[in-house]
This record gives C-alpha cells, structure tokens and sequence, in this order.
C-alpha cells in the first residue's frame, strides 16, 4: 500500500479537485485507488453505503477512484451549524457538538479513531490518496492536529504542498510556510504543486525555480486554469461563471443563499441547463421578481436560517412571487420551512422553541433527535430519480397526503399543494438524472437538454486527469507515494 497527502498553503487553493483527479488518473492506469480525508468541515455530505455521511468533497473523489463511498473516506466531519458551534459526526453518525471550549481536547480525542480508518483504508487498495484541511501554516491551530500534520506524522504519509497562484503571492505562500511550521513538520513535506495559473507557464519558469531553491522542496509541476472543473460539484462555495442569457431566451431559477445553505450541489444539474439562469441571491439583495421558479434549498440550521430568510424580506418576495403563480421548491431544510409551524422541542438547533413557517403548505414539521441517512429511488411526476435522505425532522399534515415522490416503490415523500405549484421533498440530489429535472423545467416554460449530470461530472473527472497526465509529474509523485521518492 503507497499513500500520498496534498495538504495546501490555504483553503481554497484546490486541493480537494486535485485529489480528486489524482484518484482517477490512478485508477485510469490501473491501479485500486481510496481516497481519504481525515477531518472536513463542511455542510455539503454525502450518504454512504454502510448508512453513514461524508463530506461531498470525499464524494466526488470517490466518484474519481471509481470507489463505492465508505464512512473511513471521511471519519471525522463538522458540520457548522452555530456560530461557535459544529455538528460532530464520527464514522458517520453524529456524536454530539463540538464549540470554542473544547475544540482542541475533542479533536485530539479523535486521533486514533481517524488512524482506525486510515489503517482500514489502506489495506484495501495499491494507493490511498490524502487530502488535508485548510493549512499547515495555521501553527495556532497546530496543537491537536488531526487534518494535516498531526495526522501526517501519524500515519507517517508524504506530503506534497499546493499553492493557489490565482490569488497572488504563491512564492511567498509556499516558502513562507516552510519557515513558519515545525522543521519536523517540514520533514513530511516533498514537494509542492502549483494551481490554478492563467497564461503561459513559460512566464513563472523563474518563480518556479525560486521556490524549489528556498525551500529545498521538488516541484511536480504547474497546474493550468481547468474549464473542466467548472462541471465538478463545489463544496464550499457556489461558482457561478456562465454569462447571462437573453432575457427572451432563459428561465430564471433564483435561490437565496442562507447562512447554513447545506448540499448546494442540489442546484448544479440546473446550471448545465442552457435555457435557464440559476441565480443564486446573495444576502442585501432581492429574489427577482422575474423569477420563474424560486428554490429554497437544505440548512443545517432551519430555524436559524428562516429568520434570517425573514430579516433579508425574502419571505415576502417568496409570498408574492406564489401569489404571481411562480413555483416553489423546498429541499430538505427548505421543506420544512414551507410549512406553518417548526417546532425544536429538544433543543436540537439550540434553545426549545417553536417558529412559523411560510405557511404555503399544510405541514407541520418537528426536529427529532433521530437523524434519516438513506440512499433513495422513486418516482415523482410520473419521472424516475435517484437521490439521498439526509436529516433530522419529522414533516406531517393534510398536503402530505399528495406526496412529492414515492420513494422505493411505496414509502411516500414530500408534499405538493393543491394547484402543484409549490413543492416540497427531503430528497437531495433528485435532480441529477435528466428526467425528473426535464419535467421540472417543463412545468416553467423551459426545455431540458436532458443531459444526465452524473454523467457529465464523470467525463469532467477524466478531463481533469487527462490535464494533471499533462501537467504533473504523476510518476514522481506515484514514486513519492511508494517511498522511491523520498
């Protein structure tokens, strides 16, 4: 077994689409390839098939290894739900919070049971490929470590260092962290990879140089900008760069981006869609009277989030978009907020309470300590689909006696009102296979080009390891893996 960890100057350099692609240039070459990522922080997860969650980002590198998705991919995820609070789930399953006052001494707790997967992990494949958590740079938040180094030295994998040179001062961000960290934290560190550059690389041939001459560290290679990655789901932030359509010629979907918003690649199927716009709506800013279909999407924090919903004054463009006749869409946490009522009796998103919804549908919905974690099929209108339960919360009342979907031939889901305009599912993912997304367009004016997303992320993975086959020294770092290259 050979393993590899791409930890990164910062977060958001690219580290988690690099692992991502590396899984499937390995496995193109015909190696058994896991990918692994001791802790995330993310709201973005995925259900697995032994009945847990991971972060998304594990997801899609599983997507790349061509690897059923196991919990030991992602055995500790925080899931922020609070401003000074997460969500923990070990293994998958949630374990309780993690806050300010015990961060450190609950993440060190935490070592062993991340080593447990990592061992489980390794023997079950010819390489597993390691993505760390923000930067070995934060030597603040060095004591405790399980993300990058503390988990490094642990388990004793190489590290390569990624630098983002978009954002500027990418010399200074790789030399720099050499000088800052810990020299036997340095040790671990082989090389670097520098992302995400625009232009021609012939231009950085000297700044290249420069970084492996003041680190003493070896190169494997320049990254170039990648439009492939545009059609990769995102995990921490929603990227929108197609331009606007023609007011005559799009169909407008807007989303209010929440606070908490959790599982945003929902809504990714639709900005492959060329006859519509999705808007994501940032907070300051109306939702779009010319919306033609307005989408409220999962949070982790539902109670906290409609209040927000409430204070933006996007409740009453959402009540006045319903009254125009405009479609409605809730998703998860979303569902529950188009109901009259959610009531948190147990205090599960903090103190005991119970708030008003939308009131568009005739539900009711109550928090439950007990958290649905199920992959799904079903039907809903008359259109099969395939997609994931992931959350806590009980939904009832006379609108759901018309079901969204029938889930696995018989268990029902969702609700509709009565004209059908206003929908609410605890499915996330429904819209990824073209059908039941065709007939959604449908139903605003709009045609479907019926591509199957699923499909289309998996032909952007191999885009994407066919450029690092280009780019990288993938030898040299497979090499690095093995230990030849250390």
């Amino acid at each position: 077994m050979a393993g590899l960890m791409l930890q990164g100057t910062g977060s958001d350099v690219g580290k988690s689409v690099l692992v991502a692609g590396l899984c499937r240039a390995a496995s193109n070459r015909g190696l058994s390839v896991l990918p692994f990522k001791p802790q995330n922080m993310s709201n973005n997860a995925a259900v697995t098939a032994d009945g847990g969650e991971i972060g998304r980002a594990q997801a899609l590198q599983a997507l790349g290894a061509r690897a059923e998705l196991h919990t030991d991919m992602n055995p500790v995820l925080l899931k922020p739900q609070a401003d000074h609070t997460s969500q923990l789930v070990v293994h998958g399953k949630v374990r309780g919070t993690l806050g300010a006052a015990n961060f450190r001494e609950g993440r060190r707790n935490l070592l062993p049971e991340v080593l447990e997967s990592w061992e489980r992990l390794k023997n079950r494949c010819d390489i597993v490929i390691v993505e760390g958590a923000g930067s070995p740079a934060e030597i603040n938040l060095r004591e405790g470590d399980i993300a990058n180094m503390g988990f490094a030295r642990a388990a004793g994998v190489p590290v390569v260092l990624v630098g983002d040179i978009d954002r500027g001062g990418v010399i200074a961000s790789l030399v720099g962290t050499r000088t800052v960290i810990d020299p036997d934290d340095a040790a671990m560190i082989h090389g670097f990879i520098v992302n995400k550059f625009r232009g021609d690389p012939a231009l950085f041939e000297d700044g290249y140089t420069a970084i492996e001459d003041l680190s003493g560290w070896r190169g494997f290679g320049v990254v170039p900008w990648l439009p492939c990655i545009a059609k990769l789901p995102s995990e921490d932030a929603v990227v929108l760069e197609r331009p606007r359509l023609a007011a005559s010629a799009r169909r407008l979907i807007a989303c209010p981006m929440l606070p908490r918003i959790s599982n945003f690649d929902d809504l990714d199927p639709l900005r492959q869609e060329p006859n519509v716009e999705l808007a994501m709506i940032p907070p300051g800013r109306p939702i779009p009277a010319e919306a033609d279909l307005i989408v409220i999407p999962g949070s982790k924090a539902t109670i906290a989030d409609i209040a927000f919903l409430r204070a933006q004054g996007w409740d009453i463009d959402i009540l006045a978009h319903h009254r125009r006749g405009g479609m409605v869409l809730g998703i998860c946490g979303g569902y529950q907020m188009l109901g009259q009522t959610i009531a948190d009796p147990l205090g599960i998103e903090g103190v005991p309470t119970t708030v008003a919804g939308l009131g568009l549908l005739n539900v009711t919905t109550e928090l439950t300590a007990h958290k649905a974690l199920r992959n799904v099929s079903g039907m809903a209108f008359e259109a099969a689909f395939e997609g994931y339960e992931m959350h806590m919360g009980v939904t009832a009342g006379p609108d759901t006696l018309r079901p969204f979907a029938m889930l696995d031939g018989s268990r029902p889901d969702g609700a509709l009102s009565q004209n059908e305009r206003v929908v609410g599912t605890y499915c996330h993912g429904l819209l990824a296979r073209p059908e039941l997304r065709a007939e959604l367009l449908r139903r605003i004016g709009a045609q479907s080009e019926s591509v199957d997303h699923r499909m289309t992320v998996d032909a952007a993975l191999d885009d994407l390891a066919n450029a690092l086959e280009q780019h990288l020294n993938i030898d040299g770092l497979l090499a690095l893996a093995q230990g030849a290259g250390r």
